[in-house]
């Protein structure tokens, strides 16, 4: 008896504890504690990192990515200038106190995608989707090449560290031999096909960049890679060895995009919210308030005075904006649009506003109620981050270096050629049809011997480095900057004793930017409102406080 009732009350209180187990875990499951580990789905997240590419937000309202960046740094390369008289960055100047103008790239790498990446790596090792790990590395090359390019030392060995709150910078060096090292322990995780992998798991993740390709993944790696070796050219180590890092850049060139295909796009669906449409479309209207710069206009119009003289750019007509004239005409980006008349005014880049009544207003910062933009410029425009076209340049500009100008030549048509593709096939939108690239205007222009030279011979550095220029219009103002700090902006040619960049003229005297003390830019300081605010102590050591620190040249373009 006393035995049962023991029993009775054991199996009583194992009916209660088991009320209470599942009464607990209902209240667990309707509030959650904020302070336990969460897993969230790592494709979830890559989508939000693929956008910090170009320009993303947060909840907080933080910006991030290229494109912001890019229509400041545009004005250092002439690409574009602002329709203000003496404005700062048309005159080379860096950015204001307390202003986190140029810092979108630093906020994308470390904030953007900093510790997402760092979660996609450590739960997709959990999870056995190598795939996803080798996305992740490729993202944080890519990151750690663009970064140390466009603001030189910043944090490397203690990025990410939540314990600290001031970092350590570290040098140039560093940076690129990290990145060299990440980018081929992506390529290892790229390659692998066991545990998880999934290329329909990883389109979901990635469906507005590669869709789950990771063949074409792997190629944006190698794309890294060559950049990380053309951009040191003016190194000696550069030549050393019968020029192996000129080979180098050849290798992984070759390896990476060989088509328009394989181009490297963050694509954007569009819609009746910003955050769906391109940061350069009407909808956003970011880019009412710049215009075309006379440099790009001049050398695709047959007006510069050195280099395709005479030739009209059939591009033109997809990349710039015309005037009322029907010419193509810029600014000089510290004047804004003085001394241009009216019917000379470049028209923004999504057309002119034509009203009810009157004239049009080629000043106009606003879109059009019908929608004639072009190129970069429409809501939906994919925006290319690496292109087949600026591999082959990069080939060409390798070669050409070794002595290999048969090589660097036929490389040097391939690039302006897929170029031109690349236009007619993504951007064929609003162009006019009496100015549409067709099988014979490109042919019509890869035969003319002003552009193309009938022998490997008559390439010059020139032809190259410009030709570039044009392929990367408005898409790859970071590279494009790199690639002109490497000639110092106004360096010659040795074949033809002008400037690499022939009739390019940076502003100087009182039209330079007064804190430059007479010198050119050279990078952006670290983000304000990161490193302005708490690593006051590194800032000091590198002369970041300095009044001039912008003008600090860069290891890569040092001899």
């Amino acid at each position: 008896m006393q035995n049962k009732f023991f029993k009775s009350i054991v199996f009583a209180g194992m009916i209660s504890m088991v009320g209470m187990i599942s009464c607990k875990k209902k209240i667990d499951d309707a509030y959650l504690n904020p302070n336990a580990a969460t897993i969230e789905p790592i494709e979830s997240i890559l989508s939000g990192v693929i956008g910090s590419f170009t320009a993303f937000f947060s909840s907080a309202g933080t910006g991030y990515g290229v494109q912001a960046d890019g229509i400041l740094l545009g004005r250092y390369i002439q690409f574009w200038g602002s329709q203000t008289n003496g404005e700062n960055y048309g005159q080379m100047g860096g950015a204001t106190p307390a202003s986190d103008n140029t810092g979108g790239l630093w906020a994308a790498v470390y904030y953007g995608q900093g510790q997402n990446l760092n979660k996609i790596v450590q739960w997709g090792n959990e999870q056995q989707k190598w795939d996803y790990v080798g996305v992740a590395w490729a993202i944080r090359a890519w990151g750690w090449l663009e970064l140390t390019n466009i603001y030189s030392d910043a944090i490397l060995r203690e990025a990410f560290n939540t314990n600290l709150s001031q970092f350590h910078y570290n040098p140039q060096p560093e940076f690129y031999d990290s990145c060299r090292a990440i980018c081929f322990r992506a390529l290892n995780y790229l390659s692998r096909t066991d545990g998880n992998v999934s290329a329909t798991n990883l389109a979901i993740g990635d469906a507005y960049f590669y869709n789950g390709d990771v063949n074409k993944w792997k190629k944006f790696v190698y794309g890294i890679l060559a950049r990380s070796y053309i951009d040191i050219s003016n190194k000696a180590i550069f030549a050393a060895n019968n020029y192996a890092y000129a080979d180098s850049a050849i290798k992984y060139a070759s390896l990476a995009m060989t088509s328009n295909a394989d181009n490297a796009t963050v694509k954007v669906k569009g819609g009746l919210t910003s955050a769906v449409n391109n940061y350069f479309g009407p909808f956003r209207g970011n880019i009412g308030t710049i215009r075309q710069a006379s440099f790009p206009a001049d050398l695709m119009s047959g007006n510069n005075p050195s280099a395709f003289v005479g030739v009209s750019d059939p591009r033109r007509w997809y990349m710039l904006r015309e005037n009322l004239n029907g010419t193509f005409k810029g600014f000089t980006v510290w004047l804004g649009s003085t001394g241009l008349s009216t019917n000379d005014y470049p028209f923004n880049y999504w057309g002119p506003v034509i009203p009810a009544t009157g004239p049009i207003v080629p000043s106009s910062t606003g879109a059009p109620t019908i929608d004639t933009s072009r190129y970069l410029y429409q809501n939906t425009s994919p925006w290319p981050m690496m292109t087949a076209s600026e591999m082959q340049f990069i080939v060409a500009e390798a070669a050409f270096r070794k002595g290999d100008k048969q090589t660097a030549l036929a490389a040097y048509t391939n690039a302006i050629s897929l170029n031109f593709d690349m236009l007619t096939t993504t951007y064929p939108q609003h162009i006019p049809a009496a100015n549409a690239i067709t099988p014979a205007v490109k042919a019509a222009f890869l035969s003319n011997p002003a552009v193309v030279p009938t022998t490997p011979a008559g390439l010059t550095m020139t032809h190259i480095m410009l030709q570039k220029y044009i392929a990367l219009y408005a898409w790859g103002v970071q590279e494009t900057w790199t690639d002109m700090r490497r000639f110092h902006y106004t360096d010659p040619d040795p074949a033809t004793g002008n400037q690499v960049y022939a009739g390019f003229v940076p502003p100087s005297g009182v039209n330079l930017f007064p804190n430059n003390g007479g010198k050119l830019v050279y990078r952006c300081r670290p983000r304000y409102n990161s490193e302005y605010l708490y690593d006051i102590p590194e800032l000091t050591r590198i002369g970041a406080l300095n009044p001039d620190y912008h003008t600090y040249e860069c290891w890569f373009s040092l001899p």
